[in-house]
């Protein structure tokens, strides 16, 4: 079966991996030079992952059959729908079904409308003078986000990156003035807890849900600094998280199979990965954000310990034939990434990146390529994050002592590691975090 995979980051490098375990025939389009991706694709061809166009010319070229998606950028401007235009059926959301991710406001307002749990207070404004009226108004902290996408680095929150109303309403002057803030800014209330990532795989109706994972935003240990993409996250063997009882994840999974419901009934049915981020607080799991497609770096937790056919899983997507008993292996794994310094501020790229791969795999774990472009057989970095590592084991510990094993085959004279994720210590502190929270 030929399946065209669009992207060149860990997220896709994974998927890959997967897709060439079930046999597929792979076609890639990506902007960069992954090597992994590359070594598994029967053709590619480097391209900007918008230019719909082009890929469209490359599908009807190697006669694709079924079309995986990884980043939003092309889905927001409705790769799918061209693709489908073209006999290319998508394991990916249309761009109307995609305004899950790329509209907050949307999201929010389809969740108030249909009366489904978990969302939190908001307002939503296209300029600074009303905004800076609400503020006035709010006796809490709240966070501030671009209605639109900004490659999950967009978000600043009142107490931690945002000091007071001049700070903030600085903050919203910038955000209606750049990238993501063409449709506003969003205004929510601060939720205190816990985050966690429930993913989920979906045919339009049906859903079928993937491990839980935690990730890890801000850039420096301690879970500190400016947020990023993601510098790492990890999951647990028996599914959940250290501390995310069965009926939590119940609770967030019903929120999500309500918000499949609700699109259907708005007439845009949601087809293919989906992506939710809650924070569990003291009156339960609540919507930070939902995403259109795989999380990055948590594609890279799942996938490896996926069992059932990915390639049978992303058709049935496509095709409304989703079966719901999909499995996945009970190991617990620990994903860190190497990123290039000053990542999440001013990243120093263009340095050289060596890998021993073999050393990694013997360690007990993967290697999984991203934001690099490999030139005359060498590895180079670029701006975004440029390696991750999956440790992969019985336990939690067991999988991030692999994990640290491994990172010792990296190589490179500008990178930066957390090396904190996954660790005892600061899972600890989350559990006893979410036990003050509840008691």
């Amino acid at each position: 079966m030929r399946i065209l995979t669009v992207g060149g980051g860990g997220r896709e490098h994974a998927a890959v991996e997967a897709l060439h375990r079930s046999g597929a025939e792979i076609y890639s389009i990506m902007k960069n030079a992954n090597p992994g991706i590359i070594r598994r694709a029967k053709a590619y061809r480097l391209v900007d992952e918008r230019e719909i166009d082009d890929i469209c010319e490359f599908a009807i070229e190697h006669d694709i059959g079924y079309a995986f998606i990884g980043p939003e950028a092309p889905l927001e401007i409705g790769l799918v729908d061209a693709l489908e235009n073209i006999g290319v059926k998508c394991a990916a959301p249309t761009k109307n079904a995609a305004r899950i991710e790329t509209s907050k406001a949307f999201m929010r307002q389809l969740v108030s409308k249909h009366g489904i749990e978990g969302n939190l207070a908001y307002a939503h404004f296209t300029n600074a003078e009303d905004t800076e009226k609400y503020l006035e108004m709010l006796d809490r902290e709240i966070v501030v986000k671009p209605v639109g996408l900004t490659g999950g680095k967009g978000v600043k929150i009142q107490g931690e990156h945002l000091a007071d109303l001049e700070e903030t309403m600085d903050y919203v002057r910038e955000v209606l003035c750049g990238a993501g803030g063409s449709e506003g800014v969003i205004i929510e209330e601060k939720a205190v807890g816990e985050e966690f990532t429930q993913m989920i795989f979906v045919d339009g109706k049906r859903i079928a849900p993937m491990p839980l994972v935690q990730d890890h935003k801000r850039a420096y240990e301690g879970d500190v600094g400016p947020n990023t993409g993601g510098m790492g996250s990890y999951s647990d063997a028996n599914h959940l998280l250290p501390f995310i009882s069965e009926e939590v994840r119940g609770d967030a999974l019903n929120i999500l199979k309500n918000i499949v419901d609700a699109m259907s009934e708005e007439g845009c049915p949601y087809r293919g990965p989906m992506y939710g981020q809650f924070m569990l607080t003291k009156t339960g799991p609540k919507i930070i954000e939902i995403n259109a497609r795989f999380g990055d770096p948590e594609a890279m937790n799942v996938l490896p310990i996926l069992e059932s056919d990915f390639l049978t899983i992303l058709k049935d997507m496509a095709t409304g034939k989703l079966k719901e008993d999909i499995k996945f292996k009970n190991l617990a794994t620990v994903c860190k990434y190497v990123v290039p310094n000053g990542y999440g501020i001013e990243p120093d790229a263009g340095h050289e990146i060596c890998i021993d791969e073999d050393g990694i795999r013997n360690s007990g774990a993967e290697v999984f390529y991203a934001n690099v472009d490999e030139i005359d057989g060498k590895l180079f970095t670029r701006t975004s994050r440029s390696i991750g590592i999956v440790g992969i084991g019985e336990t939690i510990e067991d999988a991030e002592r692999n994990c640290e094993t491994a990172l010792q085959y990296v190589r490179g004279d500008a990178i930066c590691i957390r090396h904190d994720i996954g660790k005892r210590e600061i899972i600890q502190k989350k559990i006893d975090r979410i036990k003050n929270l509840l008691s």
